[in-house]
């Protein structure tokens, strides 16, 4: 098969999988929307699975993760460990994602 000069072929150097995705993220400006969804999909697995029996939604608006939660104990303690989990999230996330929790 000739060399087509309109199509180079492919680059010799194959970029590992996770590289090219993140290039392409950043090559359509996604991102952030990429961790927002990560992590809303990944609540249950930061915070356990009795919180995430008890929550009814997540979302983030405006730098701020919003957490509905069922169950009032279950949100009182949540209060007291916002400080915590937003560390977690940044740890995880980075700094740039959310600055506050807000557990409704």
């Amino acid at each position: 098969m000739y060399p087509n000069k309109h199509f180079p072929g492919r680059k010799k150097e194959a970029a590992p999988m996770e590289e090219a995705f993140q290039e392409l993220l950043k090559a359509y400006r996604l991102e952030d929307k990429f961790k927002e969804k990560s992590l809303t999909h990944d609540w249950a697995e930061l915070v356990g699975k009795t919180v995430a029996d008890r929550t009814e939604s997540v979302f983030i608006r405006q730098k701020k993760l919003v957490v509905k939660i069922n169950s009032g104990p279950v949100k009182r303690e949540l209060q007291f460990s916002k400080r915590n989990i937003l560390e977690l999230i940044h740890e995880r996330y980075g700094k740039d994602l959310i600055d506050e929790i807000v557990f409704v």
